[in-house]
């Protein structure tokens, strides 16, 4: 009988209103997502108050669409220009933008789309079945579990770090430094804002992301005077779509990535950062070639699609059966429901389960948009890396200038991005690594208030918060997340002992 039901509703989601809405939000979403500055907040922002005259179901679906896209959109500028269009593409930087430099821009758009259709497909699909059981877990996370999860993406950085750990952890303590800066959530006073007002609640992320990643490639740009982003423009002629046995020789990571991403997004707060930190040192710690990653790894930059993309499913199962936002995102989207006198809980399964599971259709069916938007644009998308750099550099330096601009819409923003770019390009000149100040920025001040938090609500006795099951099996991941990027190194020299007695 439910299979006939839910048959039913997805016949009924498959109209022609809601087809149309749901093609005009994946567009919208990609072209937003694709834009420095803007996100999938900004079209669900724009669009919300525009769904309130459209069927429950029509509104809710065109703004999952966007959620999707957008969620997809940023990949695209990060990889071919080194631009996040948000801030959660920043992953895409790696070992996107090398193969670009290496000329094969169309191969890392292709390799990044079925990634990412993978995740969303499979984050979707999830929410559809499993989203009620998976939320009585994650509304058992208290403030010392969420603390251990942040510390998942904390631990990372010792990965990201191995081969050069003092420059790693220099990075990393400056991004910490950084993340203090603002209001301290708990006492509510504002620190180390250095008299400037516009720094009372935190140094703003989008403008700090940016100047890092894409103003700072700007002045490498100007630095290099390359004619062109691609050094091997012939390799551009290539195609986005990959073989066969490429797909499944990506298959295993992008499978685990996304299991990784859904998981990771049903925990408030955690994200994508987390998720594709997580997936991103699993896939670095088992591949042959771990030295490769970083400098275009066509794994790395697949498990970091997926990982991405799979969230979007994962942080709508708090939301739609606890009421608990994921993310900010999801956050927004609690509004489209409460716009329509929607609850979240179990009566949105039963009383309104036509819009419930219209909105699942409607998210699986968006996954598809992304093939077609990423496939079939690549080699309209690719052309920005023949563009002669003395045209790329000053429109790539304004949209970052306005991206920048637009979050706030602050004219101090725009000098912010300035001295990050600034200081990312010396950081790019000193081969420090740029991954582990941005990880420690954006985890450092949750990581803070949950410990704090904790301490707080135990009186100093974090111990006892600590030897519950669920902070035990947490704490046990950070431990083996440690240690894994020393394990070769551990085996080697208890190995060597082991040899040396016996010889003896």
């Amino acid at each position: 009988m439910e299979q006939l039901d839910f048959l039913h509703y997805a016949v009924q989601a498959l109209t022609f209103n809601n087809l149309l809405w749901l093609t005009i939000g994946a567009f919208i979403g990609a072209i937003l997502g694709a834009l420095p500055g803007m996100s999938a907040d900004t079209g669900i922002a724009i669009f919300l108050p525009l769904t309130f005259n459209l069927e429950p179901v029509t509104g809710l679906i065109t703004l999952g669409a966007i959620y999707v896209t957008a969620s997809y959109g940023g990949n695209i500028t990060a990889i071919l220009i080194n631009t996040p269009g948000t801030p959660d593409s920043f992953f895409m930087t790696f070992d996107g933008y090398p193969m670009t430099v290496r000329g094969e821009g169309l191969r890392a758009i292709g390799i990044s789309t079925f990634s990412a259709f993978i995740g969303g497909l499979i984050g979707a699909i999830a929410l559809l079945f499993i989203a009620p059981p998976l939320a009585q877990i994650a509304v058992k996370f208290g403030p010392m579990e969420l603390f251990l999860t942040t510390m998942m993406g904390i631990v990372i950085i010792i990965g990201l770090s191995k081969g050069g750990m003092l420059k790693g952890l220099m990075s990393a303590c400056l991004g910490l430094l950084c993340a203090l800066i603002g209001l301290d959530r708990i006492t509510g006073m504002s620190r180390f804002n250095f008299g400037f007002g516009q720094l009372y609640d935190e140094l703003p992320l989008l403008p700090v992301v940016l100047g890092l990643f894409a103003v700072s490639q700007v002045f490498v740009l100007v630095a290099e005077k390359r004619e062109t982003i691609a050094i091997d423009k012939s390799a551009m002629k290539g195609s986005a779509f990959i073989s066969l046995k490429d797909h499944l020789s990506m298959l295993i990571n992008n499978i685990r990535s996304s299991i990784i991403g859904t998981l990771t997004g049903i925990i408030p707060g955690a994200g994508t950062t987390v998720a594709a930190g997580i997936s991103y040192n699993i896939t670095k710690k088992t591949d042959p070639h771990p030295e490769t990653f970083g400098k275009g790894n066509e794994q790395g930059l697949a498990t970091v699609s997926a990982a991405n993309n799979a969230v979007v499913g994962g942080s709508l199962v708090p939301l739609l059966t606890l009421g608990i936002p994921g993310n900010g995102t999801s956050a927004l989207l609690l509004g489209g429901l409460l716009i329509h006198g929607l609850a979240p809980g179990s009566q949105l399964f039963t009383r309104h389960a036509d819009t419930a599971y219209g909105l699942f259709i409607g998210l699986i069916l968006a996954q598809f948009f992304i093939l077609l938007i990423g496939l079939y644009g690549a080699p309209l998308y690719a052309k920005v890396t023949k563009v002669p750099n003395n045209l790329l550099i000053p429109i790539v330096g304004t949209l970052c200038i306005l991206g920048a601009y637009t979050f706030r819409y602050t004219a101090f923003d725009m000098y912010l991005v300035l001295v990050f770019g600034i200081l990312g390009y010396y950081m790019v000149k000193s081969d420090i690594p740029m991954a582990p100040f941005v990880l420690a920025f954006i985890l450092g001040k949750n990581a803070e208030i949950q410990l704090r938090r904790t301490i707080t609500l135990t009186n100093g006795n974090i111990g006892s918060e600590l030897m519950q099951p669920l902070a035990l099996c947490l704490l046990a991941v950070d431990v083996l997340f440690l240690i894994m990027p020393f394990w070769d190194d551990i085996k080697k020299k208890f190995f060597k002992k082991d040899k040396e007695m016996a010889e003896c």
